[in-house]
């Protein structure tokens, strides 16, 4: 039996072959080495993107936490950039006090960000419940203040006298020198029972 096939058949059969091995040599040598690849690092961006996810969040309740302080201690904080003003204070403590004298104010070396001022103060006060408000007022001022123990108190008459010092902070920001001195009248101070 002769089996009649032409050249054309032999000619798309042969081309075929090619072809098919061609498309076998191109996905062994390229496309499965790609497809292991991609899957390779498709498994490490998941991973990425999971560490990402996982800092993103606790990024945001970093920044909420933050924002959540800021406006809770926004007096506290725009109290380190108020400049010490020794006027200034008396004139909103003198209400707790008789008298109230603040008599030198010096710098003291600088602690990290912060300059530090002893200023030593002595007052009269009709009662102990008057400092003690004095104390709570102290803590809501425009000014980071620490007052510094031992505080004297003597009694003179009527009166107690107390002396004691205290510790104010101010940023550093750019300042080097005491706090800027406020001239005042006598008419602008309150005055004294």
């Amino acid at each position: 039996m002769k089996i009649n096939i032409s050249r054309q058949y032999i000619y798309l059969l042969s081309l075929s072959i090619l072809l098919f091995i061609f498309v076998l040599i191109f996905s062994f040598a390229v496309l499965i080495p790609e497809g292991k690849e991609y899957r390779i690092n498709r498994t490490a961006m998941k991973k990425e993107f999971k560490e990402l996810r996982k800092y993103q969040n606790f990024h945001n309740e970093v920044e909420e936490t933050l924002k959540d302080l800021q406006s809770k201690n926004r007096h506290i904080i725009t109290a380190f950039d108020a400049t010490f003003s020794p006027q200034r204070f008396e004139k909103q403590h003198r209400s707790y006090f008789s008298s109230l004298k603040i008599s030198s104010v010096d710098k003291l070396k600088d602690e990290d960000e912060f300059m530090v001022f002893e200023v030593n103060t002595t007052s009269q006060m009709n009662s102990p419940t008057s400092f003690y408000d004095f104390l709570d007022a102290v803590n809501k001022s425009d000014y980071i203040i620490a007052i510094n123990f031992p505080i004297e108190f003597k009694r003179d008459g009527e009166l107690i006298k107390s002396s004691f010092t205290m510790k104010v902070f101010t940023n550093l920001k750019g300042r080097d020198t005491l706090p800027p001195k406020e001239e005042t009248s006598e008419e602008e101070m309150p005055e004294e029972e």
